[in-house]
């Protein structure tokens, strides 16, 4: 079992980016436009991860990009480690209305230990580091140490010279 420890050194190991499904922009999901890419560490114990990444296609505040490590666990599969979500638009369903900002989702010790392989709805921070889809993709990619994803997201490169970062 991931301890909390475990789980922070996980997140942080520097990966690189292996492959994007699909190879440029996204693909349809009704409501939702989706991207899948394929990580694994850049050191030697070949720790396999991936990236999904999700976002309405009308209400474009609404997104969420996620890193899963593929445990080497049958039982246990692909552990969501970590979750950025943009604003659902939702104030009524929590009292310190996370639902309407941006937040941030992270597993826990005691999540897995209870059987949950996601972060659950409880424990998440409500962050100001991002506001918009583009600026959570630049704020993920930094937090998991992915060293080459300028080169399956240019624009992103592009944004930080515009915005001096």
């Amino acid at each position: 079992m991931l301890s909390d420890e475990d789980i922070q050194s996980l997140i942080a190991l520097p990966k690189r980016i292996t492959n994007k499904t699909p190879a440029n922009g996204y693909r349809d999901q009704g409501t939702h436009a989706r991207c899948d890419l394929e990580l694994e560490a850049t050191t030697p114990d070949d720790a396999r991860f991936a990236i999904f990444i999700r976002r309405h296609n009308r209400f474009i505040e609404n997104f969420s990009i996620g890193l899963r490590y593929r445990t080497s666990d049958r039982t246990l599969g692909s552990i969501t480690l970590v979750r950025y979500n943009g604003p659902h638009g939702e104030t009524s369903r929590d009292p310190d209305g996370h639902y309407d900002k941006p937040h941030i989702h992270i597993i826990t010790e005691a999540e897995l230990a209870s059987g949950s392989i996601q972060p659950q709805e409880s424990r998440r921070e409500v962050t100001d580091r991002y506001r918009t889809y583009e600026q959570a993709l630049i704020v993920f990619f930094s937090d998991i140490a992915t060293r080459n994803h300028n080169d399956f997201f240019p624009e992103l490169f592009q944004l930080r010279l515009l915005n001096g970062c």
